[in-house]
């Protein structure tokens, strides 16, 4: 009996969308369920960064970084609407475990990843030529030794991953929400899958099975019939303040004084988007709330720089990622998206970890996946070149 479709995507964030739009664009059959809402959990709950990950090359992660740098300057130049170049503020102190010379290097290397391109450009201020937007943001001055500035992007992510979704559905891609997934068997030529919709239950057939659930990636995969192995993974609880004033037209990249973690205080929507804390988390992801020890954690970041700062929590977000299972801190951990294929489903493809910013790029491999198994189909698209529009 032939398939209703050639692949089915479980989970609508951003790497789901972005795998539905990848695998229409390469000639595929597809379509993506969704049991909440499109972008209704961590993809909506992330910094908002479309970014290279500065950070990440304090633990070699050079690689990933050059990609996250690749696919910044592809959907500033697709999506110029959703994705606005940011400039970054680095404060650095007598106290500052990154010394200048550290960030100098860092940022150098940066540049360097990104192809030396317009955002590649960076300097720094000394404390007595800082600009006056800066002095006037109550930024503490006492043991200030520099300021560098440099460039990365920002996004909606709720807003991005939505466009993702409609480029998708314009590529052909059936996309079903609501939709719960309440069983998969595996059939001779794929899956058969049981789904709970609003107007019933419903069955369709496909060759090839994306299991992009995010922190529900193992629950996904305990409705797979016979039983599916799972990678060990850790849930990474992200917590986000949005307060009030509005601090700066750009961000500032600030490091912790009490564990030296990276919290950038970003503008958003008028206000301040502060975070974001990475605590392991146990409970039901689609639960996670920010805990008064993260949000007194965030405030006390941001009054360590901004002593005078009488900030106003008037709203506040967390989201859970998941990150394989690994020893060391959560945020020295590799972010790169790792793909699990269990030899008893060599046709089902779980998808751990990956990052809003190279959610495309992670749509290309799972295409190289898709092609092992169903063969190449004739590309009707070029995501890459693929303009994003703005549906909201």
């Amino acid at each position: 009996m032939r398939a209703d479709f050639e692949v089915a995507i479980v989970g609508g964030g951003i790497l789901g969308v972005g795998a539905a739009q990848a695998c229409a664009a390469a000639g595929y059959r597809c379509v993506i369920v969704e049991k909440a809402g499109w972008a209704a959990g961590t993809s909506s709950r992330s910094s908002k960064l479309i970014h290279g990950g500065l950070r990440y090359l304090e633990t070699a992660q050079l690689s990933l970084v050059r990609e996250s740098l690749r696919e910044r300057a592809i959907l500033l130049r697709i999506a110029p609407q959703l994705v606005k170049p940011l400039r970054f503020l680095v404060p650095v102190y007598a106290s500052t475990r990154r010394r200048p010379w550290q960030l100098a290097a860092g940022l150098s290397l940066y540049a360097l990843l990104a192809g030396w391109t317009r955002l590649a450009r960076f300097g720094r201020y000394s404390p007595a030529r800082l600009p006056d937007a800066l002095r006037a943001c109550g930024l503490q001055l006492e043991g200030l030794q520099t300021v560098f500035h440099y460039w990365d992007a920002q996004t909606d992510d709720a807003r991005l991953t939505r466009a993702v979704l409609q480029s998708a559905q314009d590529l052909g891609v059936d996309a079903l929400c609501p939709a719960e997934l309440l069983g998969a068997e595996r059939i001779d030529q794929g899956y058969r899958l049981q789904l709970r919709t609003r107007d019933g239950d419903r069955e369709l057939r496909c060759n090839y099975l994306v299991n992009a659930g995010g922190p529900w990636v193992n629950e996904v995969l305990t409705r797979i019939r016979p039983a599916a192995s799972q990678r060990d993974i850790d849930r990474i609880l992200g917590s986000h303040l949005v307060i009030e004033p509005a601090l700066h037209p750009d961000a500032l990249y600030l490091e912790s004084p009490t564990d030296q973690r990276v919290i950038f205080a970003l503008p958003w929507q008028g206000k301040t988007l502060l975070g974001t804390t990475e605590c392991p988390f146990e409970g039901e992801p689609g639960a996670a709330a920010v805990s008064a020890t993260d949000r007194d954690y965030l405030l006390a970041v941001l009054r360590h720089y901004f002593p005078g700062l009488q900030p106003r929590v008037v709203a506040e977000f967390a989201g859970v990622r998941v990150l394989p299972r690994g020893d060391g801190r959560a945020f020295m951990r590799p972010r790169d998206c790792v793909f699990h294929v269990d030899p008893a489903h060599p046709r089902l493809l779980s998808l751990y970890g990956g990052k809003l910013t190279g959610y495309r790029h992670t749509g290309q491999d799972v295409v190289a996946k898709l092609r092992q198994s169903l063969g190449v189909r004739e590309a009707i698209a070029d995501t890459a070149t693929l303009p994003l529009t703005d549906g909201d």
